[in-house]
């Protein structure tokens, strides 16, 4: 099957990212891409509070999410909305950090909440808190499609294997890894956690990306790294679109998840132990 990886430079302005995300799913689907994967938080990238406040709508209003699904409909193709971030009812007013599959007759097949929050410090001048402004979700998915089933996840999730291997012990052939990598730890760490992850759990992983510096109204621009990248089952890179926006497109032999897992039948060899 064909299917399109969306890397996006999205601002903090969610209209004027939704104008670019409709024309990338036109040319991927023009293209014949079956299955449309666009990065995290495709609607807003701020390090500002005050416009994320400003700008961000809940679920049942969301322009974003009510665009790509009537152009999922036109179109007739899956796609993943990587994540929206999205006001939520929340007493202490935090957000959602909230990944779609949204099916070829533009119903909402799957939600899945980011589980693990990016607080990190990375350097003096790069700190994140994520939690500080995102609720983490608590239910991992997986989704049937008509192709495979799909385990999906986003950005730091990247870092939790115990996530991965449940999801693919739970059916997932394909593992969905939207992110929006810091460009630090994304030279460092994005494509041997990719494969990792891969390996580990003979999946297909699809990891659509952010990419470069983000147009900011209020606050300080944020960077980061692109590099979407498809990985085999067997850990191959089958694409890495490098640091442009744009559209990469690849086919998937999804033979190669069955193939895999007979070589090496890992995810049926656990055991328990005692200890540490």
């Amino acid at each position: 099957m064909k299917i399109g990886l969306v890397q996006m430079c999205s601002s903090d302005d969610p209209q004027e990212n939704l104008v670019a995300l409709t024309q990338y799913l036109r040319e991927a689907a023009a293209q014949g891409a079956e299955f449309v994967l666009t990065p995290e938080v495709s609607n807003c990238v701020s390090a500002s509070r005050q416009r994320q406040q400003e700008v961000l709508q809940h679920e049942a209003e969301d322009d974003t999410l009510k665009g790509v699904q009537a152009e999922a409909k036109a179109l007739g193709i899956w796609v993943l909305i990587g994540s929206l971030a999205l006001k939520t009812d929340d007493p202490d007013g935090r957000f959602a950090n909230r990944s779609f599959l949204i099916d070829p007759n533009g119903a909402i097949k799957a939600r899945y909440d980011k589980i693990h929050m990016f607080d990190v410090e990375i350097s003096a001048a790069e700190t994140y808190r994520e939690s500080a402004g995102y609720r983490p979700g608590q239910t991992a998915v997986v989704a049937e499609t008509d192709f495979a089933p799909v385990g999906l996840t986003i950005c730091y999730d990247l870092r939790f294997p115990y996530l991965h291997r449940a999801l693919a012990q739970a059916g997932a052939h394909i593992l969905t890894a939207p992110a929006a990598f810091s460009p630090v730890s994304g030279a460092a760490h994005w494509e041997p956690l990719l494969r990792a992850r891969a390996i580990e759990t003979g999946c297909f992983i699809l990891a659509p990306a952010q990419t470069g510096t983000h147009g900011a109204s209020l606050g300080n621009a944020r960077k980061t790294y692109g590099h979407s990248l498809v990985v085999s089952p067997w850990g191959e890179v089958l694409a890495d679109a490098g640091t442009e926006t744009g559209v990469t497109m690849v086919e998937l032999d999804l033979a190669m998840v069955e193939n895999s897992r007979k070589k090496i039948p890992s995810l049926t060899h656990d055991r328990t132990f005692k200890g540490p």
